[in-house]
Order: structure tokens, then C-alpha cells, then sequence
């Protein structure tokens, strides 16, 4: 059977719009049922992500069909008798030149030629679409290309570009119970199974569902645990903050007295990390007076004002606590005018530090604390494939302050190696529920890890760092992290706003396609961006039940089918108050 020639037998029907790469075709009256029997195959009639053609002798359009509707007074067409008022939007996607003799097919992304009205338009044959994506796969360097799913309708497999995927960073969106953590899986599974590959992803794991997916490939490290096994604590000390964080982190967000308070912590900080360094001297109780700077023997001032608080060096909680509390606090005793509100301001913070302390959840930040730097960091570059960050049981607020450490701890990492270190050791951040810790808000609680996250974004791939983005609210992800994503996987979306916020993203010619997104089933998803050879619709791959993410919901009924559900409550109680 001859490729890419008109065939009755094929037609759909013709155009009656060309506006750029948006034609719009009047399907045929005489197609009664939206589907076709060709050569014994079965072809759909306006499949969302189904392939048309329109001819030109040699030369062939390829159209993706993007929406299927009827008219309405919107538009403006005029239909010859032929034609009825079902109406096919599609988008073109490239144009080709095939060789009767040779049988190849030559496909440009370069359209130079547009279809009339009154053009008609046929389906492609099987034979067709095994040429048309041989065609596609023949115009790029494969080698760095994966496959994670297949394109809608088809056993064709869909390849998507690693380096462009990563490097120029991409986004996983969907609603809840669309498949998206399967989709992250089966994306990460792919890279990671890929021949003489040694990739090094840091998952950022809200709910702590990963490990089961890739429990022989990862290392887990847990920021809370329940079971009393702390053989995979993260390690990520207090000290390893900013200033800007660590008074986040002490102060909170909607204190009235917060600019006081944050002078304050600032002060302390400054003097418990030159302590440390030894520029100052560690005061004692019977050492306090007027001053407030004693330099250690051989350093002088210009060493104090030069000096970098954000610096990532320990420093004794002890020494930041005696400031605030003695220094400063005899300051506030000495300062009749203040002495009221300036103390009370101290000994709140004091008691936020004490609570924070004693939290069982925040136990990562103050145990280990005397760990170095270098192994800190060796949790991430410790040669298995992929680091899980389990932050499941964290407070919203913690989790931001915590991935802004991790996230900015990567970047200055990088930052800090030639180009030879980096070019050797790309790291993949992804960051699950992303609108947790980079919200498309104002809240002081997020600001840090909004920053951390932007750098990466804004400038991640010059250093070798790249971002997923996995999210079920899109639309509450701080904005321009967002917009710096070049690659789009973009699972079942209901919610209007949400997917009028994406449609703001998205390259011009596949926005039509956010139409689609109420429509797609589970597993399958809108594909747009650099790393794809085509905008396309494709079917994730199904994994294996033990590669799938711990995701599924609780079910109701199986659980209170069971008589006798009383006998966790003690071991539930033992775990909960241990911890």
C-alpha cells in the first residue's frame, strides 16, 4: 500500500480556517460515526492527539488534532454543501517530503506551506504513522533520548530529550488521582535504567511515598522519623542557615514587634559565628559591661565588618542564646526608655527557641549539630542514583525553610566547582507538591525557599542544576519559577483556574491544547516543550506494582470492613509519643 497519497477512503474533511499554524476543518457530511475501517484497521474520527494530513503532490502537513466541537456564532465560516457544522481544531506540526521511490519521508519543523479553505484533509494509514515518527526520530540524535510512554491512540513510543528535559527544566502537573507521581516514577525510571547512566536526582518526598518505587536504587533519608531508627536521619543542622532563614525560622511571619525581633536575632547570630571563628571572644557572666565587641588576640575590627554571617559554619546555639539573653538583655535592663518592650521582645524569642527545640519533629535541625560541612554534603553525592529527602510530618513552614537550605546548599556547591566538576556531576532536584514550599504568594514564611528555588530556576542550568516542578495546583506556584520551565507533562486538570494559569505558559502553538485536560484519562498526558520532538498527547507507560509510588488512597470500605480496628491504638500511641 502506497504512502501518502489522497484516498477517498481516508477523508475527513476540509479547510474552512488558516490562521498561523491553527487550521480548523468542517468534517464531511457524509461521516455518519467518528471512525473509519480502513484495510482492516480501525481509525478514530477526531481523537484528541490523532495525526491528519492534507497533500501537496510530494509534500505532506501534518496536523495534530487539538478539540472537536460544533459550530458556533463565534465563527465566522462559510460551508459548501459538502460540509457540515462539526468542527476539527488542529494545530500543524511539521511539513514533509516523501520519496515514492525510496519510500523515505524528510520532515521540517519549518512550515513554508499552508494549507487554502476548501483543501481536504484524510487520515494517515498505520503504515503512514510508522514512516511519519521513524521520520521524526531520524531528525534528532537519539542517544539522549528516553522513552516514557507512547503517543495516544498508537504503539508508537513517544521520545523525550534528557538533557533539554533536565538542563532547561520541566514541570509534572495534574489533580489529584491523575497518575502524577507514576508519571514522576516512570519519567525517573527511565533515566535511571538508561545504558551507563550514573544520574544523581535529590527528590523532595512530602508524603513519603518514593521509597517503595525505588527502593533499590535510592537512598532514603528521613528529616522525622516515627520508628526510632535514625540509621538514615537527615543531616541538616541549625547553622547550616542564612540569617535571612534562621530568623525566619525563630521569628515566624506576622509578629507585630518582628522588626525588633529580627535585629535581634541578627545581632546574636553575628556574635555566635564570630565566636566560632574566632574573631570575638566568648563573653562569660562576670565579663559583661558597656562593650559589646572583644576581639580575640591579632584580629581587629576590619575583621568584624567584613565578616559573612550567612557563612555556612557552626556556631553554638549556647553563645547566640547568652547574647540575647545577658548582652543584649542587660542592654534592654540598662535602657529606661526601653527596657519594657526590648526585653519582652528577647524573652519571646527565647521561648520560641525553647519550643522549637523541644519539638520531635524539628529534631534533624538540632542533632548532630558538630557534623562538617563536607558530610553534609556527601548525602547528596553519595553515588546512588536517587536521594530522597522524606520530609512527610513537617509543618508547611519548616518544609520551605528546609528546602531552601538543600536548595541553596546545591547551588553554592555548584557555584563553587570548575567547569570540569560540574560538567560531572549534574544534579536533578524535583520537588513533589512544589506549591508547599514555592507558593505564588507573599507569605514571609515561604521567602526563602521561594529565593533558593527562583536561583536554581532563573539560573540552574549554567551550573549543571536542573528543576521538576511536580505540582496539583499549578496555579498556586510562585509564578516565575514557573515560567522558566521549558518542558510541560500535563496530566488531567478539572479546575478552570488552573488550567487558564498553565494556558499563560505555554508555547503559542500548543495553548489550544490545555482544552484537552478535562478530557484525559488517568495516565494520560499533554506533552509540550523543548525536550519533545512534537506537542503530542501520549499514555505513560504503566509501570510494575513495585516500582509504583506509595500514592493510592485509603480505602474506606476495605478498612471498615475489618471488626476489630482498636488493637494499632496502643503501638500507634508508643510510636507517636517516642518520637
Amino acid at each position: 500500500m502506497s504512502n501518502f497519497i489522497a484516498n477517498s477512503d481516508l477523508y475527513v474533511g476540509q479547510v474552512v480556517e488558516v490562521n498561523g499554524v491553527n487550521i480548523k476543518l468542517a468534517i464531511s457530511s457524509s461521516i455518519t460515526d467518528l471512525m473509519k475501517i480502513y484495510d482492516g484497521n480501525v481509525y478514530s474520527i477526531g481523537h484528541i492527539g490523532s495525526m491528519l494530513k492534507i497533500l501537496f503532490g510530494r509534500k505532506t502537513l501534518f496536523l495534530s488534532v487539538v478539540a472537536l466541537r460544533m459550530k458556533n456564532s463565534d465563527d465566522e465560516l462559510t460551508y459548501n454543501p459538502g460540509s457540515d457544522i462539526r468542527i476539527i481544531e488542529t494545530i500543524i506540526i511539521c511539513e514533509g517530503s516523501y520519496d515514492f521511490t525510496s519510500e523515505e519521508l524528510k520532515v521540517s519543523f519549518g512550515i513554508e506551506t499552508f494549507p487554502l479553505p476548501m483543501q481536504k484533509a484524510y487520515l494517515l494509514t498505520s503504515s503512514e504513522m510508522k514512516t511519519f515518527y521513524s521520520a521524526l526520530d531520524a531528525t534528532h540524535d537519539t542517544t539522549s533520548f528516553v522513552s516514557f510512554g507512547k503517543y495516544s491512540g498508537t504503539d508508537y513510543e513517544c521520545k523525550i530529550n534528557v538533557d533539554k528535559l533536565l538542563s532547561q527544566h520541566c514541570a509534572v502537573l495534574g489533580s489529584t488521582g491523575a497518575g502524577k507521581s507514576a508519571t514522576v516514577a516512570s519519567i525517573l525510571h527511565s533515566i535511571v535504567d538508561m545504558n551507563d547512566m550514573h544520574p544523581n536526582i535529590i527528590l523532595m518526598d512530602p508524603h513519603g511515598e518514593y521509597f517503595k518505587s525505588f527502593a533499590e536504587k535510592c537512598t532514603l533519608y528521613k528529616a522525622y522519623s516515627t520508628d526510632g531508627d535514625d540509621t538514615n536521619d537527615l543531616k541538616l543542622p541549625y547553622w547550616l542557615m542564612t540569617a535571612n532563614e534562621f530568623r525566619e525560622f525563630i521569628v515566624g511571619k506576622s509578629e507585630y514587634e518582628a522588626t525588633s525581633q529580627n535585629n535581634i536575632v541578627f545581632e546574636a547570630l553575628g556574635y555566635a559565628r564570630m565566636v566560632e571563628a574566632g574573631i570575638l571572644m566568648r563573653y562569660s557572666n562576670d565579663a559583661l559591661g558597656e562593650s559589646t565587641v572583644i576581639f580575640s588576640d591579632g584580629k581587629t575590627i576590619a575583621d568584624y565588618e567584613n565578616f559573612d554571617r550567612d557563612n555556612p559554619i557552626y556556631f553554638d546555639l549556647e553563645d547566640l542564646i547568652f547574647h540575647m539573653d545577658k548582652i543584649q538583655g542587660q542592654k534592654a535592663n540598662n535602657n529606661t526608655n526601653k527596657s519594657s518592650s526590648d526585653r519582652k521582645d528577647i524573652d519571646s524569642i527565647l521561648r520560641k527557641l525553647r519550643i522549637l527545640k523541644s519539638n520531635s519533629q524539628l529534631r534533624f535541625l538540632f542533632k548532630d549539630v558538630r557534623v562538617q560541612l563536607k558530610e553534609i554534603m556527601k548525602q547528596f553525592f553519595d553515588g546512588t542514583s536517587i536521594k530522597i529527602i522524606d520530609i512527610s510530618g513537617l509543618p508547611n513552614e519548616v518544609s520551605g525553610t528546609m528546602t531552601a537550605i538543600i536548595a541553596r546548599l546545591l547551588f553554592q556547591f555548584k557555584l563553587n566547582q570548575n567547569r570540569k566538576e560540574r560538567e560531572k556531576s549534574p544534579i536533578l532536584l524535583v520537588c513533589e507538591e512544589a506549591h508547599r514550599y514555592v507558593p505564588n504568594s507573599g507569605d514571609a514564611q515561604y521567602k526563602e525557599a521561594q529565593i533558593s528555588v527562583k536561583r536554581i530556576a532563573k539560573e540552574g542550568r549554567k551550573y549543571g542544576i536542573g528543576l521538576m516542578l511536580v505540582s496539583q495546583r499549578p496555579s498556586d506556584i510562585e509564578s516565575t519559577v514557573l515560567s522558566q520551565c521549558n518542558t510541560w507533562i500535563i496530566l488531567k486538570i478539572t479546575n478552570s483556574v488552573d488550567k487558564n494559569y498553565i494556558s499563560n505558559y505555554l508555547p503559542d502553538n500548543s495553548s489550544s491544547m490545555v482544552a484537552q485536560l478535562s478530557s484525559l484519562s488517568r495516565q494520560d498526558a499533554i506533552l509540550v516543550g523543548n525536550a519533545v520532538i512534537m506537542p503530542c498527547r501520549i499514555r505513560v507507560n504503566t509501570l510494575d506494582t513495585s516500582k509504583i509510588p506509595d500514592s493510592n488512597d485509603i480505602s474506606f470500605i476495605s478498612g471498615w470492613k475489618t471488626q476489630d480496628n482498636t488493637a494499632d491504638i496502643d503501638n500507634v500511641i508508643e510510636r507517636w509519643v517516642k518520637s
